[in-house]
């Protein structure tokens, strides 16, 4: 029963994001183990997207662990639970917290033995910066503490590359690149401090070559300037390739504004079939939202909640005033303009 649920959870899913991104492009999927356990590192900057976006590309069932402070409400905490998110705590949730973490960690040592896949962002934080920050400990405790619970455990870990064109803009475009995998065996040693400052360098270094990584120490001088050449973000090796010669070794990508007016057009009709779920995103949930990096989450669950909810209504009212096929017209009308809106 549990695995329906997560199938017909991951498959709704993958049919909101297609609706939701203009393209996903996903690379280097062959390199995910299939029967090994997998601990999966990514970059982090969209908040709660950014695990829908793995949970439905790593073709693999895999636990989350997630920031504790969306698991306050219990309704919402039985949910995330279904879903396979575990909640981990930071100092900013309070120090009484921070000792939770022990059992969660124990956890997520007893799935790996298992098999399991398990994700985690070890920078800690979001951010829509396009630099991968420094990588915090946790991450790092359950490597070692897997190993020590169980030493014949091979567990891989996959570092995971996400980039945006503009994550926080509809309809954006997306790059999941998945690198090869690391043996964690590899790093057991007598001195642990030791190897935990080694595996924090080399995952470092795999995961910012999987997407763009500007020095923070130039940040928004680079960003500038790759944003005048019109770099391709989903292209981070030729990013950081550009940025590592000086901005000399640049690949430019033509600016694609075909048929402005039309788009703008066909969006205003789409609103308007869509219009009581876009004014509650626009005046009711948007200015509540205290992160910029939790706009695409937010509007990504008004369209898989209350989008369907009132495409549903508005198709039963033009079945029984109309008759069902012209019901039936009306959404294949509103689901081609929606496609048309996203993808053009």
């Amino acid at each position: 029963m549990k695995k329906l649920w997560l199938y017909s959870f991951r498959a709704y899913i993958r049919l909101g994001l297609f609706f939701y991104f203009k393209k996903i492009k996903v690379f280097n999927a062959e390199n995910i183990p299939k029967d090994k356990p997998v601990l999966f590192l990514s970059n982090h900057q969209s908040a709660l997207m950014d695990a829908l976006l793995i949970v439905t590309e790593c073709k693999r069932f895999t636990y989350f662990l997630t920031r504790a402070a969306v698991f306050n409400k219990p309704v919402v905490s039985k949910i995330l639970k279904s879903f396979q998110m575990l909640p981990v705590y930071r100092i900013r949730d309070g120090w009484s917290n921070l000792s939770n973490n022990k059992s969660i960690f124990e956890t997520c040592s007893n799935l790996l033995h298992d098999n399991n896949a398990v994700a985690i962002f070890p920078e800690g934080s979001h951010s829509l910066k396009r630099t991968l920050r420094p990588l915090s400990k946790g991450f790092t405790r359950i490597i070692f503490d897997t190993l020590e619970k169980y030493p014949d455990t091979d567990l891989q870990l996959v570092p995971i590359g996400l980039n945006f064109v503009d994550a926080e803009t509809f309809a954006d475009r997306c790059a999941i690149y998945f690198g090869k995998p690391i043996a964690a065996k590899h790093y057991v040693s007598e001195n642990r401090n030791d190897a935990v400052v080694a595996i924090k360098r080399d995952v470092h270094d795999a995961i910012s070559n999987l997407t763009t990584h500007i020095p923070s120490e130039t940040y928004d001088e680079d960003l500038k300037k790759l944003e005048a050449l019109n770099v391709d973000f989903l292209k981070p090796q030729d990013v950081n390739q550009c940025i590592v010669s000086g901005f000399k070794d640049c690949v430019s990508q033509k600016k694609k504004n075909k048929f402005p007016r039309l788009k703008s057009v066909l969006k205003g009709v789409l609103v308007l079939n869509l219009l009581l779920p876009y004014l509650i995103w626009k005046f009711v949930i948007q200015p509540k939202i205290d992160e910029v990096e939790f706009t695409s989450t937010f509007r990504f669950a008004i369209g898989i909640t209350l989008v369907p909810v009132w495409l549903i209504v508005f198709v039963i009212l033009f079945g029984l005033t109309f008759g069902w096929l012209v019901s039936l017209c009306y959404l294949i009308m509103v689901l081609c303009l929606t496609l048309l809106v996203v993808k053009a």
